[in-house]
């Protein structure tokens, strides 16, 4: 089952302003709960977490910046 267009926008923005700032704040809790790795190591598992997290989110986030298919075209939208 797709999602509309309004949903994925909804779903967005729910992403982006309440499962983000969850999602940060685990990571850097699961890396503190350990000893301070190397700071290479530290920065390379940062820039991962922070890559791994968009691609199950992909399919909500597709298309969300532009028009809605959905809606009626008007002479005006051309």
């Amino acid at each position: 089952m797709a999602l509309s267009y309004k949903a994925r926008r909804r779903w967005s923005l729910f992403v982006l302003l309440v499962g983000l700032p969850v999602y940060i704040v685990a990571v850097i809790w699961i890396i503190a709960q350990f000893d301070r790795p190397p700071f290479a190591l530290e920065v390379a598992i940062y820039v991962a977490s922070g890559v791994i997290w968009a691609f199950p989110m992909k399919a909500i986030f597709k298309g969300v910046g532009q028009a809605d298919p959905d809606a009626p075209q008007t002479p005006d939208d051309r």
